[in-house]
């Protein structure tokens, strides 16, 4: 009986040891931060949507580590230095490249631009409130030749975070009569549950049949009152 109980409080303070000795394990302290760009200019996105991936070579346990866009392009990751691997995801609104890894050495604090070629950009865009109704007005660009439209939507929403799953109102453009790198015009009413706000987000997004994800204008904050 003796002997059962002395194996016991071994086998107890072996677990604590065990648990002591994961719970002292460094953090990382080094951060890589960044942002996807398109000519020098980040590419907005949907919050959590797009996706990138680092990878490090070298370990037995090799797996990726999922970096998620923040609306403005910008991502942040914390990590040990080393060597890693930047790898862009697929059903993204950019175009995937022949080569879709970037190389990263990370030291301390680290910052890079990862380029990429959307299928199509969204320029000159304004918002008016007239009315209840907020018209906006932008020119859609064309970057890859063969890539076609699927929708382009103005978004209103109560949130920053304000996108094709996030928000309170979208209004369609007809994309039939809509002409590449000519102004195009999206109205849309505001629902009763916004008329009454202070102010609304606002942006507007195109998507090419080549994706699932948007290309999205920056947030704008549109005053009502």
């Amino acid at each position: 009986m003796k002997l059962k109980l002395i194996t016991i409080i071994t086998a107890g303070a072996a677990l604590l040891l065990a648990g002591c000795e994961y719970d002292n394990f460094e953090a990382p302290e080094s951060t890589l931060s960044g942002r996807v760009v398109y000519e020098g200019k980040a590419v907005g996105v949907r919050n959590n949507g797009p996706q990138l991936e680092l990878w490090q070579d070298g370990y037995p346990l090799r797996s990726s580590i999922p970096v998620y866009l923040k609306q403005d392009g910008t991502f942040s990751a914390s990590l040990f230095d080393g060597r890693y691997k930047l790898v862009r995801r697929g059903d993204s609104p950019w175009l995937q490249q022949a080569t879709d890894t970037v190389i990263v050495n990370v030291s301390g604090n680290t910052n890079v631009d990862l380029p990429v070629t959307p299928y199509f950009t969204l320029t000159n865009e304004t918002f008016q409130k007239s009315g209840n109704a907020i018209t906006a007005r932008f020119v859609v660009n064309r970057v890859v030749q063969t890539a076609a439209i699927d929708f382009v939507r103005l978004y209103l929403g109560k949130s920053v975070l304000t996108d094709q799953v996030q928000r309170e109102l979208v209004a369609d453009a007809n994309v039939g009569t809509l002409v590449v790198g000519q102004e195009t015009a999206i109205s849309g009413d505001l629902p009763d549950n916004l008329k009454n706000l202070d102010f609304v987000f606002a942006r507007i997004g195109v998507k090419s049949k080549s994706s699932g994800e948007y290309f999205y204008t920056p947030v704008q904050k549109i005053a009502l009152k």
